[in-house]
């Protein structure tokens, strides 16, 4: 129980809660070098007993109900978007440029999937926006990997160089990412949070009443609010209009939530904005540190006008030293911290089994505003809340940071279809991943599917 005795403690758990975790063990379930199996039990039973433990307080009961953690049901859902079907089709998962390349001295690995990264990628390398994989390879396969990276950083888009963690550990990104703490907590006024009525009723929805305002994409982001959605909260997600979301991407993602579209630079949605933000309970962003601050959004300033407000700031790099402004997704951190060199042979990179990264950081994400809802109920503050991608790589590649990779006992990992189900939705009938976080007398499956992207009314619920 190690692993999850770290998450939790990360958490600002109490110790003496972990034994009301329960764990079966499946052979074959997320294998790697790496101990991806052993983070991804951490991570889904921190963010279980964290909604059991809020759970029981709102109930007013003394015991905090029993936390199972299955590695079918962990397996299975750290891999969802792989899952899932949209009347029997299949999602396309990574677009032809979101892939490794051979370059002068080594390797890159892109990321295209959003036209617009696309778009960028190809202007920094000085093709045609119509370009063939080949016309990339043959450009790529020129230049260092360095100045790949650069360049593209530089026009805007996605590219990052493959680094062994001996490399990575020496970077000064690298270098500021391992000084941080797996889960920064700050408190930042002392102004009582709104309060939550008490609970009854079955299931048992800790997150009932909760407003969530979900600023997030991709997947780690939509992973923690589509959790706090399974446990009852109001979730909320605003896009900008002109950023349109991969469909699939909302499939997989938007069980259990609203999804609108307000454009933050016209007035009349701004104003929207403000109201919506005037009532929420908790914010959780996952645009790159820095990105939202034109628009007054930063955490210090959300805080600051919504006393008693849960920020929560996902980022891949972490808000902190040279890599702290840029983008980045689970595939790339992969790349630059040397874990696709760990995963990989000596003549391709390779990968983890699942973006463990992004699943394994957003029900981090999610115990950690469950958490810190626990902590209102008797404290009354507000909260900054910081995770980072890089930063869940250093904990998975720490000696001894998370177990070992490897388990002989337990049933199996062979069936994840007794971890799917189908559900009908207004975007067709879904196939689709059920949560792994589950305690006794919680929710089974949300208690709504995905809607269209951004088609919701900006109001609560």
């Amino acid at each position: 129980m190690t692993d999850i005795n770290t998450a939790w403690s990360a958490l600002g758990g109490d110790p003496a809660l972990v034994p009301r975790i329960s764990t079966v063990a499946r052979r074959g379930a997320l294998e790697a070098r790496l101990p991806v199996r052993e983070l991804a039990r951490a991570c889904v039973g921190a963010c279980a007993l964290a909604a059991a433990e809020l759970g029981a307080r709102r109930a007013g009961r003394a015991e905090v109900p029993g936390v199972l953690v299955d590695d079918g049901a962990v397996a299975t859902a750290f891999v969802s978007e792989r899952h899932l079907l949209i009347d029997g089709r299949a999602p396309v998962s990574f677009a032809p440029l979101s892939r490794f390349w051979r370059t002068a001295d080594g390797w890159v690995r892109t990321h295209a999937n959003y036209p617009h990264h696309r778009a960028r990628l190809l202007s920094a390398l000085r093709l045609p926006g119509d370009a063939s994989v080949e016309a990339v390879a043959d450009v790529l396969a020129g230049r260092s990997a360095s100045e790949v990276e650069e360049t593209v950083y530089g026009a805007g888009g996605l590219a990052v160089a493959l680094r062994t963690a001996a490399e990575w550990a020496v970077h000064p990104q690298g270098v500021a990412v391992a000084g941080r703490p797996l889960v920064e907590r700050e408190r930042f006024d002392a102004a009582r949070a709104r309060a939550l009525p008490p609970l009854d009723g079955d299931p048992l929805l800790p997150a009932a009443g909760v407003r969530v305002l979900d600023l997030t994409r991709v997947i780690a982001g939509p992973v923690a609010t589509r959790t706090l959605a399974l446990l009852g909260a109001d979730v909320l997600r605003v896009d900008a209009p002109q950023l349109p979301e991969d469909p699939d991407a909302h499939a997989d993602t938007g069980f259990g939530k609203r999804s609108t579209r307000l454009d933050l630079g016209v007035a009349a949605d701004r104003r929207t904005f403000e109201e919506l933000l005037g009532q929420a309970d908790v914010v959780v962003t996952g645009y790159r540190p820095g990105a939202l601050d034109r628009f007054d959004l930063s955490p210090e300033a959300l805080a600051d006008r919504r006393p008693g407000l849960i920020v929560a700031q996902l980022s891949a790099w972490g808000a902190y030293g040279p890599w702290g402004g840029r983008r980045g997704f689970d595939s790339l951190v992969q790349v630059a911290t040397g874990i696709a060199a760990i995963e990989g042979a000596p003549e391709r990179p390779g990968a983890l089994p699942a973006q463990a990264l992004d699943h394994g950081t957003g029900y981090l994400l999610s115990a950690s505003v469950l958490r810190a809802l626990t902590e209102q109920t008797d404290q009354g503050h507000g909260l900054v809340l910081r995770l980072a991608l890089a930063r869940t790589a250093a904990w998975l590649m720490a000696p001894g940071g998370v177990g070992p990779a490897y388990e002989e006992s337990g049933t199996a990992y062979n069936r994840p279809d007794a971890w799917l189900v189908e559900t009908d939705s207004g975007i067709g009938r879904l196939r689709h991943a059920l949560s792994p976080v589950s305690f006794t007398g919680g929710p089974v499956n949300w208690a709504r599917p995905p809607g269209r992207w951004g088609t919701d009314p900006a109001r609560w619920a």
